[in-house]
């Protein structure tokens, strides 16, 4: 069984619910500083304040193309320079589902290429949403990351109709390039899970449920 201390430094602190407000972001970023998870994973609109208020106390995460992808490549190549600008150190971005179901997968290669292009040594995570795709369109994706040059392949944004599954991560490691880690995330919600994926090779894991988990006491 690993340390507490080793699980949150593998957790993105995540709170993207349309709702959130400032007290619960803030209320992350803190849990985040104080138990030194990987990053805080927030809306676009909050990552300028918490820069301004965390500064280099906190790797910010932020999304874009979130959470359905199906935004054009400028608008998505935008929002990633803004967010950067604003303070993000890494960003994760939502495929074009349609391009890809629609059998394009070199346009989908090409849009994650240019937003690699566009932040350069940041950190760039790409949402394949997996419970949406068949197989060989993961499978595809795997090689679309890992040609475009992408820093990781993530399962899912939280928001589909099913999150992470064990049996992707494994389909990943078989068809992603060695320059390319693993994220998982949606639904993983018992320290069992947090486990089970770090043991299978994943590098992060998107969930809101790690902290409170692993630092609050059990009756």
């Amino acid at each position: 069984m690993r340390e507490n201390r080793e699980i949150l430094g593998h957790i993105d602190h995540t709170l993207l619910k349309a709702a959130a407000d400032w007290k619960e972001i803030r209320k992350l970023c803190e849990e985040a500083i104080l138990y030194e998870t990987a990053s805080v994973c927030i809306p676009p609109c909050y990552v300028e304040r918490v820069h301004k208020c965390y500064g280099d106390r906190l790797n910010i995460c932020t999304v874009i193309g979130f959470p359905l992808g199906y935004n054009t490549r400028e608008a998505k190549v935008f929002e990633a320079k803004d967010a950067i600008s604003k303070g993000a150190g890494e960003v994760d971005m939502v495929i074009n589902i349609a391009d890809l179901k629609n059998g394009d997968t070199g346009k989908v290669t090409e849009e994650i290429r240019a937003v690699k292009e566009a932040v350069g040594d940041v950190v760039l995570k790409v949402i394949i949403e997996t419970c949406y795709l068949s197989e060989q369109e993961k499978i595809a994706m795997c090689r679309a990351v890992t040609h475009a040059g992408a820093d990781y392949i993530k399962t899912s944004t939280g928001f589909g109709t099913k999150g992470a599954a064990i049996e992707d991560i494994r389909l990943f490691k078989k068809y992603i390039g060695e320059n390319v880690k693993i994220k998982a995330a949606g639904g993983i919600r018992t320290r069992e899970d947090l486990e089970a994926f770090l043991s299978e090779g994943c590098s992060r894991i998107g969930t809101s449920s790690a902290v409170k988990l692993l630092t609050e006491p059990t009756d």
